[in-house]
């Protein structure tokens, strides 16, 4: 790993830019490595990832790692995926979940976390946020994103959030199990078995 990365990621997770905003106050919680192969574009920490301080670590990662056929072991290793929200810190809870991740994070710190991520081979945009970002003007709802996935090309996958909020979702759409989660599954196989 390089100076300036490594230089990059301190500065990312002492920053407090929104500090006095965030209902629990500043912790960054994301998992980066230049030789990442696999990014989790996803929204932002909720309150038990920002306890714990590791990202996913709550139900929504229990069920993204059985999306993504792997384990907990494979997950955290940040050679092997990067896990980049759109917001670093806790948002904060409003009346149907947790609030949007703030815009300070992307405008700040995305583009030069980004461009350190060079081995990237697939990316899964996770949830609305994450898919306003990466899949801009497509004007689609998530599930009109994540039904057009195939759209994206071989090494992007829209994918709506792991949530537990979103059990209702997934049984509206048993398109996404039993078509999506195939081709993921086995995109993420072949990625980790070269």
């Amino acid at each position: 790993m390089d100076a300036y990365f490594s230089a990059l990621m301190q500065d990312v997770r002492h920053c407090v830019l929104c500090q006095k905003d965030l209902p629990l106050g500043a912790r960054p919680v994301l998992q980066m490595h230049p030789d990442a192969r696999i990014l989790l574009a996803g929204q932002a920490p909720g309150r038990k990832v920002h306890e714990s301080g590791i990202a996913f670590s709550d139900a929504s990662g229990e069920r993204l790692r059985d999306w993504m056929g792997i384990n907990a072991k494979l997950f955290y290793q940040p050679q092997r995926v990067a896990i980049l929200p759109m917001g670093f810190c806790y948002p904060g809870t409003g009346k149907s979940g947790d609030i949007a991740p703030r815009p300070e994070c992307a405008c700040l710190w995305r583009a030069s976390l980004l461009a350190e991520l060079k081995n990237i081979q697939l990316t899964l945009v996770i949830g609305r946020y994450a898919q306003a970002y990466h899949l801009p003007n497509t004007g689609r709802t998530v599930t009109e994103t994540v039904l057009r996935w195939r759209e994206y090309g071989p090494s992007v996958l829209p994918l709506p959030h792991p949530s537990p909020r979103n059990n209702r979702w997934l049984r509206k759409n048993l398109w996404f199990s039993t078509e999506l989660l195939p081709v993921l599954k086995i995109k993420i196989s072949q990625i980790f078995s070269d």
